[in-house]
């Protein structure tokens, strides 16, 4: 007999405790984190607290592996800058338990729910930390042959979207805590009972927003990161706003 299960699935956090709590409201049975607990955001060490405390499944993220072994997360350039000023308030903020909680979270895993089969990563199944992956075909077909299973579930860009490659279902949920995809709403994903869907909500963004800017990092950092979270847009060099 088939158990209904409700999952809730969650992505690139980014120390952002008020888009997180907000989502942990969606009622749920299991919790699955596809990664990047820390950095950007203002509160990393209750962030991580409360994943440890909730989820079932935690995978690691190119940004938990970067603040656990104190290297680069190797992002993309236009959040270069504020990566490393970020990463320089978050390490202090996490006692050795919590980075090293980071450092041991497995970069894949595999699951069965009700017959099908789930496999998740940060990234990609072939670099399950760093690559970055868009919804279009061409670029996912190199990197799943050979994977045994129904649905891929993967974060890291930002961007939620869902994709049917071969027959393999492609799922990103986007991000809980810096959304990139033009509205300032906290993404993930639902699995329940058999159905799958993207899903948004409001959270109290200001609130975050006037964390950032009482941050000890410099002036430049705290706007764009500001920006980012007020319009759901990555910063480019020229200060405007673009995807």
């Amino acid at each position: 007999m088939m158990i209904r299960m409700k999952l809730l699935i969650v992505s690139d956090i980014h120390a952002n405790l008020e888009a997180l709590q907000a989502v942990l409201r969606e009622s749920h049975d299991e919790l699955w984190v596809l990664g990047d607990l820390v950095n950007y955001g203002p509160n990393p060490s209750e962030v991580v607290e409360l994943i440890r405390s909730h989820a079932s499944l935690v995978i690691q993220g190119n940004h938990d592996y970067a603040i656990g072994n104190g290297s680069d997360p190797r992002c993309s350039n236009a959040f270069r800058e504020m990566a490393r000023a970020t990463q320089e308030y978050t390490e202090p903020l996490l006692d050795a338990d919590q980075r090293a909680f980071l450092r041991g979270l497995p970069r894949t895993a595999a699951r069965t729910i009700d017959g099908r089969r789930f496999f998740l990563c940060h990234a990609t199944p072939a670099e399950p930390l760093f690559k970055y992956c868009l919804a279009e075909p061409a670029q996912w077909a190199p990197e799943i042959g050979g994977l045994q299973a129904d649905i891929l579930l993967a974060g890291h860009t930002h961007l939620p979207f869902t994709m049917n490659l071969e027959k393999l279902r492609i799922v990103n949920p986007g991000s809980v805590g810096q959304p990139k995809h033009g509205a300032p709403m906290a993404c993930y994903a639902l699995w329940d009972d058999g159905r799958l869907s993207l899903q948004s909500c409001h959270y109290p963004v200001e609130d975050t927003v006037k964390k950032i800017r009482s941050l000890p990092v410099p002036m430049g950092i705290r706007k764009q990161l500001a920006a980012v979270l007020f319009s759901g847009f990555l910063p480019d060099r020229s200060g405007q706003l673009a995807l």
